[in-house]
């Protein structure tokens, strides 16, 4: 896949990300929770952000949750056959450089390993199996992948850029394999998936590691140069990974698309896995029903 230009220093973005629920009958009741706030970061200063319920919620909420990603949480206590989620935001997102770090990858485990007090916090939680990713079960075909890339005393930025490019190279993205309930194991049989799938295996490898990795939630840039393809991701909630280093601190790769942001993405939170920044979750109090989900999403340089 053809990557974007050179970029310039700064980019300013705005985001729409619209969810949709119809329902074959009328609702009496729902609650929802919603992480859809970009999140500002040291390459990131969130200008604006609103998040509105239509039809208005009864009773709202705000707060940050243990990742410090800003969560909604909203009651709809009357009648109701659609509810529509709209969050709005404004965004300016800084250049990274190329992340510098030559500790052996060995190493860092080992930091990790002895980490205590803010390391410790920062870390540990993003070390071990999640609820999407259950590192020991899936131990032998994340050292299929690992054996290749983290070879003794390489350097960890490098062997994350490897991890990188291996699992872009080696999977392929199809929109249509699977779902949010497809088991991460269905992905490495097929080969193939979408982003989150992508961002999971990317943690798993590094978990089964021992290093710490965190699944990262928010939106990339889709406006390609003129004569260049379209980044995939498009119109859609995207997913990343980020790794710990001792040197450059967490360092972001985007395994579906093969490189390291630099200012095209737009980070709204992180977490273990998907299930701890769903964009939205809730349930609905009513009689049986069908439900039908619509997810638009515009990112537009400004």
């Amino acid at each position: 896949m053809t990557q974007a230009s050179t970029p310039s220093s700064t980019r300013t973005y705005r985001v729409s990300h619209r969810t949709t629920y119809r329902y074959s009958s009328v609702m009496t009741d729902g609650y929802s929770v919603g992480c859809l706030v970009p999140r500002p970061t040291r390459w990131q200063v969130v200008h604006d952000a609103t998040v509105r319920l239509v039809p208005p919620a009864t009773e709202w909420d705000s707060f940050l949750d243990a990742f410090g990603n800003f969560v909604n949480q909203f009651g709809l206590h009357e009648p109701h056959d659609e509810m529509v989620v709209e969050a709005l935001s404004v965004v300016e997102v800084s250049e990274r450089p190329r992340p510098v770090d030559d500790t052996p990858w060995e190493h860092v485990v080992g930091i990790a390993d002895e980490a205590s007090g803010e390391l410790a916090i920062d870390t540990g939680m993003f070390r071990s199996a999640s609820p999407l990713i259950d590192v020991p079960a899936l131990a032998g075909s994340f050292g299929a992948i690992t054996n290749e890339v983290f070879t003794p005393g390489r350097p960890i930025v490098e062997a994350l850029d490897a991890l990188c490019q291996t699992i872009f190279h080696g999977f392929e993205f199809d929109a249509a394999f699977s779902t949010l309930s497809t088991p991460l194991d269905e992905v490495l049989t097929a080969r193939r998936g979408v982003c989150q799938d992508f961002a999971h295996l990317a943690v798993g490898c590094l978990r089964s590691l021992g290093l710490p990795a965190r699944y990262v939630s928010g939106y990339i840039e889709t406006l390609p140069p003129p004569g260049a393809e379209r980044l995939v991701g498009a119109d859609a909630s995207h997913a990343w990974c980020s790794a710990w280093t001792p040197q450059a601190g967490w360092v972001d790769f985007d395994p579906t698309n093969g490189h390291l942001p630099v200012n095209d993405h737009i980070t709204v939170g992180w977490g273990r896995d998907y299930s701890d920044v769903t964009p939205v979750r809730g349930v609905m109090i009513g009689p049986s029903a069908t439900q039908q989900l619509d997810v638009a999403v515009d990112v537009a340089r400004l």
